[in-house]
């Protein structure tokens, strides 16, 4: 069985916005399942507004055409298709719809409990500044330098 999921890795004054997962034990961008006649768009806004509280834009991969129909959505950076174990709603995969995001207005301090920044640097050698036990998995590294480096050089 198969789930689609949109994630949004929010750049927020050039570093990512990651949580604990306590479910996977990784350490996470937002995002969450695309409900039932959902955009994956609308989706990831929704998610990253549901987990952190802030308003976020969607980082355009390319310049796209406006027309007033049919209605157009932003591409996903990337797609990953994730293998998920899970005890209660067994094993299955995510397909995840990956977003670069940019917050709306400067939140740095207005992160809920349990969110970190974390800055190109730190997930280039895999150590946070906030701890010595923190370090990120490789595509959670990689995705997210990604996105640091788009959103920075494109503003």
């Amino acid at each position: 069985m198969r789930h689609y999921t949109a994630t949004g890795y929010v750049v927020i004054k050039g570093n990512i916005l990651l949580h604990w997962h306590k479910k996977v034990k990784l350490w996470l961008p937002p995002g969450g399942h695309i409900e039932k006649d959902e955009s994956p768009s609308t989706a990831v806004l929704r998610e990253v507004m549901e987990e952190t509280s802030l308003k976020v834009d969607i980082f355009p991969q390319i310049e796209t055409i406006k027309f007033e129909y049919p209605e157009i959505s932003h591409s996903p950076r990337h797609i990953l298709i994730e293998d998920v174990q899970d005890p209660v709603e067994g094993n299955h995969q995510h397909i995840d719809l990956i977003y670069y995001c940019t917050a709306v207005e400067d939140c740095i301090n207005k992160l809920s409990e349990g969110w970190i920044t974390a800055t190109h640097q730190e997930l280039n050698v895999n150590k946070s500044s906030f701890s010595t036990d923190i370090s990120f998995s490789k595509d959670v590294r990689e995705i997210g330098m990604l996105a640091i480096a788009s959103v920075s050089n494109n503003m």
